[in-house]
């Protein structure tokens, strides 16, 4: 874990996860779909948007919070939900990120193939906004006992997924026999005895899978969840159904035009979160930050926009701020910490990120986020 500590950038935590994990296991988190073009320019487009700052701004005092939910975030960003993250680190998984987010002060989500349950993910973050994600599912039944058990739990805002009625083709999986729990097989046999202590803290936990779902997960295993609970059926009555069923702060993910995130707020959203799921989904999609203008001019100016992808930086979280997001979702950046180093490396992830946007803010002459603006943003031709 010492490594983790002392990782400079999100880059060092990628490595020292690499390092960590059998091949199999850090494709699943480094992949994308395809030809990993999306999974690229996520990254890279940060790179066209140039800056210009406000000099002889006094920044003695920095404010880098916003809303989320409408409670107050004291960062930029929060941690976005991931599925399976005991598969990253088998003792913890998402309690370990749950803490480190805690210890933070910044918003968690959970996610609805969380391989730890709802009631001790919120226990180990008792005191920071808790979001739960859910998928399009068949059964309305499992959808309320889900969402009722997340209430109970003090979880207070829901995000319905939408760009994943059907899975993206990440080529590295097949390639390397990647399945969720992991199997031993004549693909995967090498690459896991190349990490025994992976191994063995795999074999030595319980089984890594959907664990709010365990009955109707198909023998446990997260492919079985999607086949016997997802609905590719589902549209936006459907979605409004859950917004109502829900009561209470409620987002679209997976948005990706102007015209569905206004209907997004026809059907009952009070956020709109623009994503390409990573770059697992679509491959050529377009970049987040390029569609973020044209969705918040559609929109009314109090819903809040969310966008992710990409991030890797404490400026690209800027950025996507800029040109107009309420607040940005991180997803790898913290999983390569988890990776690295359990809740040490997920922690070291938050705070390379909190300094990354506290010295952005005052280098650009902005002390407060909420007056972060395209102004000081250009568009390299």
């Amino acid at each position: 874990m010492g490594g983790a500590k002392n990782a400079i950038n999100i880059d060092d935590l990628r490595a020292l996860a690499k390092k960590r994990l059998p091949r199999m296991v850090f494709d699943y988190i480094d992949g994308g779909a395809e030809d990993e073009i999306t999974l690229r320019r996520s990254v890279d487009r940060y790179e066209d948007y140039e800056w210009q700052w406000n000099s002889l701004v006094d920044v003695t005092k920095l404010d880098p919070s916003t809303t989320l939910f409408g409670q107050k975030n004291p960062m930029p960003f929060f941690i976005s939900p991931t599925a399976a993250s005991r598969l990253f680190y088998p003792k913890e998984g998402e309690l370990a990120v749950a803490r480190a987010a805690q210890k933070a002060g910044i918003a968690y989500s959970a996610s609805t193939l969380a391989s730890q349950t709802l009631e001790d993910i919120a226990a180990s973050a008792p005191d920071v906004p808790k979001i739960i994600q859910i998928y399009v599912w068949k059964d309305r039944g499992v959808v309320k006992e889900f969402l009722a058990r997340a209430k109970a739990a003090g979880f207070v805002g829901c995000v319905l997924t939408v760009d994943a009625a059907v899975a993206g083709y990440r080529e590295r999986d097949p390639r390397n026999g990647f399945s969720i729990p992991p199997k031993v097989n004549s693909k995967t046999a090498t690459q896991a005895l190349a990490k025994p202590g992976y191994l063995w803290d795999v074999f030595t936990g319980s089984q890594i899978g959907p664990a709010n779902f365990a009955e109707q997960a198909g023998g446990g295993d997260v492919m079985g969840t999607i086949n016997n609970l997802f609905d590719r059926s589902m549209n936006w009555k459907d979605a409004e159904w859950m917004a109502n069923e829900w009561g209470g702060p409620f987002a679209v993910k997976g948005i990706s035009t102007a015209k569905d995130a206004v209907r997004a707020v026809d059907h009952g959203a009070s956020a709109v979160w623009l994503s390409n799921h990573g770059g697992r989904q679509i491959d050529t999609s377009v970049p987040v930050i390029d569609l973020i203008p044209e969705v918040r001019e559609a929109i009314d100016p109090k819903i809040e926009l969310i966008a992710d992808g990409g991030v890797r930086r404490g400026s690209h979280a800027l950025k996507l701020i800029a040109r107009g997001a309420t607040s940005v979702a991180i997803g790898r950046a913290y999983l390569y910490g988890l990776a690295a180093g359990g809740e040490t490396g997920v922690a070291r992830a938050i705070q390379i990120l909190k300094d990354d946007v506290e010295r952005g803010l005052g280098l650009l002459g902005v002390p407060r986020l909420a007056d972060l603006d395209e102004t000081l943003l250009r568009l390299r031709r």
